[in-house]
């Protein structure tokens, strides 16, 4: 996929309706208020996990990051960078566990709005673009769900509030 296939992707899922239940394709995560798209995936490493193998996929990923992530800065300026840590501390505290005793207290604090409860399980940071005029912001990571899956450059659009770095990420 080109840059450009990438950033018609990206105006596509700014204006692509929400389903109001969560819906998988294969290169798309859709639900209410998001949607996640596989933008380009490196292969996977099951079976060719050395050091040179993975560098190599982990260039072509962010070869294509960087030529996004300067397409839409030219278009929307620079992004916000978002620190996922403290989402993924609250998503992981968020995880049913068993409590055959019933002893787990409920949570005060809000949930983790997806797709950022899910993206923050892949990795630590993404780049956002608040698009007030589409009622959505645009986020662009690169993430892995293990080290033997392939590394995925991921865009994500949501309309659930995220805070800035400056409030420190979600409430604890």
């Amino acid at each position: 996929m080109t840059t450009q296939d990438a950033e018609a992707v990206v105006d596509d899922l700014l204006v692509l309706p929400f389903p109001p239940v969560e819906e998988v394709s294969r290169d798309r995560r859709s639900g209410p208020r998001f949607h996640v798209h596989v933008l380009r995936a490196s292969q996977d490493f099951w079976d060719d996990a050395d050091e040179e193998t993975v560098e190599a996929a982990e260039e072509e990923i962010d070869a294509a990051l960087r030529g996004l992530v300067d397409a839409l800065t030219a278009r929307w300026g620079a992004p916000e960078p978002i620190d996922l840590t403290p989402y993924l501390h609250s998503a992981l505290n968020e995880q049913p566990l068993v409590d055959p005793l019933g002893l787990r207290q409920p949570r005060e604090q809000d949930p983790v709005p997806e797709p950022i409860g899910w993206l923050c399980m892949l990795s630590s940071t993404m780049l956002l673009w608040r698009r007030p005029d589409a009622g959505r912001w645009v986020s662009l990571t690169v993430g892995q769900h293990d080290r033997e899956f392939p590394i995925e450059l991921l865009a994500a659009v949501g309309d659930a509030p995220i805070p800035s770095n400056e409030a420190g990420g979600p409430s604890s």
